[in-house]
This record gives C-alpha cells, sequence and structure tokens, in this order.
C-alpha cells in the first residue's frame, strides 16, 4: 500500500471510531509528520468516509490512463517543492519529465498543495529572538500558574495615534426606499488630517490613565518619565490597595523611550517592576492585539 492510501485507510479509521475531521487530520499530522496529507485533502476524504464512501482507491477516470502520476512521480514532485517552495509548475514538470497539467493535478490533487504570496510581518526574527519569545512567554505561563493573581496586578501601557473620522455612523445615514429605487450609497469613511498620539495604561480591572500628548510632541524618555509619574498618581488613586501593598508591574514594549536608561532607572528608584517583553513582538502586547485593534 503506498503513502497516499495508507494515510486515507487512517482517515476512514478515524471516522470509523468516531473521531472528528480536526481531530483526524491531528493524528495524521502526528504519524506522518511532513509527509501527511494537507488539512483540505485529508477534510475531503473524511466527508467521503462519511457520506458512505467505502473504497480509498481514486475513482475511475474515462479516457487514456495517465502513465506519469505514479506514486515514484508524485514522491519526485513533493521532493522537488521542499526544496524550492518558489519552483513554478512549469518548472517543477520539466525538471520531473511531465506535462505541466499532469504536475499541477499532483500538486493541488494529491499532495493538496496551493501558490501563495509571502506574508508581510513587522520584523524577520532571528533563531535567537524567537528563543528569546519562548523563554519570555512560558515564564510568564509558570508564573500565572503559581499565582493566578499575577495577571491581575500587571499595568500595561502603550502609544498608538488616533485619527479623526466622518463621526456619521452606518445607521446614522440609513434611509427609506421603495423595492424599486436604488440603494443609497455612502464613501468609505477616510482619516482626516486630525490625527493625536494617545498613550494608554489598563489592568485586568479597566483603563488606569491615558493622556493625548501634546502636538509635535515626541515621545522620548523624557517625557515618557513625565507619563509614568502621572501614572504613579493615578494608580495610588484608583489602585489604592496595589499602591499600598506595592504589588502592581508595569508592562510596555521595548521602544526606545520605554527602555532607555533614565526610564529604567526611574522604575527601580521607584520600586516599579516591569514585566518582560520580547522585542519586535506586537502579538504580545495587549495594547496592541486588544485596545487598538481596529
Amino acid at each position: 500500500m503506498d503513502n497516499i492510501s495508507e494515510q486515507r485507510a487512517c482517515i476512514k479509521f478515524c471516522f470509523k471510531i468516531g473521531k472528528n475531521a480536526t481531530e483526524t487530520f491531528e493524528s495524521i499530522k502526528l504519524a506522518f509528520g511532513d509527509f501527511a496529507l494537507s488539512r483540505c485533502v485529508t477534510f475531503d476524504w473524511f466527508k467521503r468516509f462519511k457520506e458512505g464512501r467505502i473504497s480509498i482507491e481514486d475513482d475511475h477516470r474515462p479516457g487514456r490512463p495517465s502513465t506519469s502520476k505514479t506514486n515514484d512521480t508524485i514522491t519526485l514532485v513533493r521532493d522537488k517543492i521542499r526544496s524550492d517552495r518558489r519552483l513554478t509548475v512549469r518548472e517543477v514538470a520539466n525538471e520531473v519529465g511531465i506535462s505541466i497539467g499532469t504536475c499541477h493535478s499532483i500538486l493541488s490533487d494529491e499532495l493538496g498543495m496551493k501558490r501563495v504570496s509571502a506574508k508581510l510581518v513587522p520584523k524577520l526574527l532571528t533563531e535567537e529572538q524567537m528563543e528569546h519569545r519562548i523563554e519570555v512567554c512560558l515564564d510568564l505561563k509558570n508564573r500565572v500558574s503559581n499565582d493566578p493573581s499575577f495577571i491581575k496586578s500587571i499595568i500595561t501601557g502603550d502609544e498608538t495615534w488616533v485619527y479623526g473620522y466622518d463621526p456619521e455612523t452606518k445607521v446614522q445615514s440609513s434611509q427609506w426606499k421603495t423595492a424599486s429605487s436604488p440603494r443609497p450609497k455612502k464613501c468609505r469613511q477616510v482619516r482626516s488630517n486630525i490625527k493625536a498620539m494617545l498613550i494608554v495604561f489598563f489592568d485586568f480591572s479597566g483603563l488606569v490613565h491615558y493622556e493625548f500628548a501634546p502636538t509635535g510632541q515626541t515621545i522620548n524618555q523624557v517625557f515618557y518619565k513625565q507619563v509614568l509619574e502621572r501614572l504613579r498618581e493615578k494608580v495610588r488613586r484608583k489602585r489604592p490597595e496595589a499602591w499600598k501593598s506595592k504589588s502592581w508591574f508595569l508592562h510596555h514594549d521595548n521602544a526606545p523611550a520605554h527602555s532607555a536608561l533614565s526610564v529604567r532607572e526611574f522604575l527601580t528608584s521607584k520600586n516599579i517592576p516591569v514585566v518582560p517583553h520580547p522585542p519586535y513582538s506586537p502579538d504580545l502586547a495587549p495594547c496592541d492585539f486588544f485596545c487598538f485593534q481596529d
């Protein structure tokens, strides 16, 4: 039994014992690793067995039988793609010695692959930076496991630009129309030239402090220290228990103003512990993926 037929048999077995499609795909990945069928192909065959299919072999196709779509050819195509994922269908077909149509069929139908463009990311991290991300995440996970209240003692903050928009909502712009009259149109909201830098800090219980930076003000270490002074005052007023027990932690990213020596010295002098944050990791900053989300 070839590798693909073997995986189809495993999919059928998982269906028979009551696993769902997602559990089946996870089992296939665990068993076959890099040679596992794609999620799309696995789900497709799971659906076929669910609908009553018995055979694990390909359906008979009318016309002249293919002499090039063999297990050896499929393996060659897979190996070529793994060696260089930027190869075109034509290049793979020429190197393997098959037609473009057969090569495309192998890539899409047998291997469950499709060509996609690279996703733009803010920064390509080095191995060391990725390892540091894991270390920080594991450390925070362990701290929360040992002390569930730790997450409630964190005050996180960041800055973002706030833009002016057309204040009219979709409901406000609605109007009555008959069945024959055309639907009214409205231009998509566009950012205006009005913008302001918002600095905000919040914790588990809600907003602690926010302010708008003066027009033309750069968020440098001098200004950020002044912001932290105002934050301390808000903590004293809004979180008196945390203030008295000195049990709150500050979390911010590694922006130059946040990580400047004078700011670190200020935080140390005020006995404000800082939760570590790995560089170039906006996905680990609550402000970026929660508070500032569009």
